[in-house]
């Protein structure tokens, strides 16, 4: 490999890579648990590579094995890359926009000209929705979760508002969620069921947020990223359908997961 550099995002459960070689971008990615293996690689295939570091773990990177590498601050990293996707993939996007980046858990980003600043955070996540699943349904593989999510039936745990009014006509959509889990144990229910009604909840709780930051802020252009959105189609789903419900217009970039990464990468 002819890897000078390499741009390195170390979050809170994946460790994400991006490098050039020959001019084309390649992208890699581990679970933070597999950090050391990770980096054992990197090294053998390019001892000399500069490395630009990013994200809550970037400090450790940067003593146990970068010591002269660079730490860019991650919401700059994260919003340089978002530029240089959007850029990439022919989307020119009105400003302000927000950016909302569902990793461990979500944070929200506005973006005018060449500023950026952080504006909100929120614990419910992708971090969520292992942990609170694998309590749910004993599965411990993320996209074993995913699959079920899918298949699984949200109504049969959440109260639904034409639950609620029965016969009556419901003043507004009646298959919105009038309580998340309200059925419990009432009825039936399969890990299906809890997992697309976990997916249900972290969705609408991202899009309660971002109506809330987009109102303030008077924005309505959504870019989300995020490696929880990756391979995970039902979350994907419910955030495009809220957004256009709402009025705003949801972009999800191809290697969203990779901002980070690619931001500290454009810093060197």
């Amino acid at each position: 490999m002819t890897v000078q550099k390499v741009g390195i995002d170390a979050g809170g459960s994946l460790i994400k890579i991006a490098f050039q070689e020959r001019g084309v971008m390649h992208y890699k990615k581990y679970p933070i648990g597999e950090l050391e293996s990770a980096i054992s690689w990197l090294k053998a295939v390019a001892p000399n590579v500069m490395a630009a570091l990013t994200g809550g773990k970037a400090h450790i990177l940067q003593g146990e094995f970068f010591p002269n590498g660079t730490i860019v601050p991650e919401f700059q990293a994260t919003c340089e890359g978002v530029r240089l996707f959007l850029l990439e993939e022919g989307k020119k996007m009105p400003e302000p926009y927000i950016i909302v980046n569902v990793g461990t858990g979500t944070s929200w980003h506005l973006v005018d000209g060449e500023r950026y600043v952080r504006i909100l955070g929120s614990g419910v996540g992708g971090g969520t929705f292992m942990g609170l699943g694998t309590i749910l349904t004993n599965e411990l593989d993320y996209q074993q979760l995913t699959t079920l999510a899918a298949k699984g039936q949200k109504e049969n745990l959440d109260l639904l508002v034409k639950d609620i009014y029965e016969s009556d006509k419901p003043p507004i959509n009646g298959d919105l969620t009038a309580a998340n889990f309200a059925k419990g144990l009432n009825v039936k229910h399969t890990n299906a069921d809890r997992m697309a009604a976990l997916t249900n909840m972290i969705g609408e709780t991202i899009m309660l947020l971002t109506l809330q930051a987009a109102a303030k802020h008077m924005v309505k252009e959504i870019v989300f990223i995020g490696s929880s959105l990756i391979g995970n189609p039902f979350l994907t789903e419910i955030l495009e359908t809220y957004m256009k419900m709402l009025g705003l217009q949801p972009t999800f970039l191809k290697n969203g997961e990779y901002c980070g990464a690619v931001g500290a990468l454009l810093s060197i």
